[in-house]
């Protein structure tokens, strides 16, 4: 999985990081709020991924976060649990939701 250099360039290639068979049975709705890059919502429903701009009425988990440290934790140079504890990425809504992602939508490898 190949890194990205932008919040931009991250959601626009979800589609190559999505791991279809890893997200059979979950419907949820992941709302990210990116200081500095802008609003996107990425919508899974069983074993189908799909991404639109801006946000949604009531999301199932939204992530609150600077621009830079997404790419940072896209490209598997944060830790998410670590940026939570130190309150570099804020989640709410799901926490089983915002926990289950990780495996349909994996982090890039260091």
């Amino acid at each position: 999985m190949r890194h990205v250099t932008s919040c931009q360039d991250y959601f626009d290639s979800l589609s190559e990081r999505f791991i279809a068979d890893n997200s059979k049975g979950v419907e949820a709705t992941y709302t990210y709020e990116l200081e500095g890059a802008g609003v996107w919502t990425v919508h899974i429903k069983d074993q189908t991924c799909s991404v639109s701009e801006g946000p949604v009425e009531k999301p199932s988990v939204t992530y609150k976060m600077k621009a830079d440290n997404y790419i940072k934790l896209a490209n598997g140079q944060m830790n998410g649990a670590r940026a939570v504890m130190t309150r570099k990425l804020k989640v709410s809504g799901s926490i089983a939701l915002a926990q289950k992602m990780n495996k349909f939508l994996p982090p890039a490898k260091k």
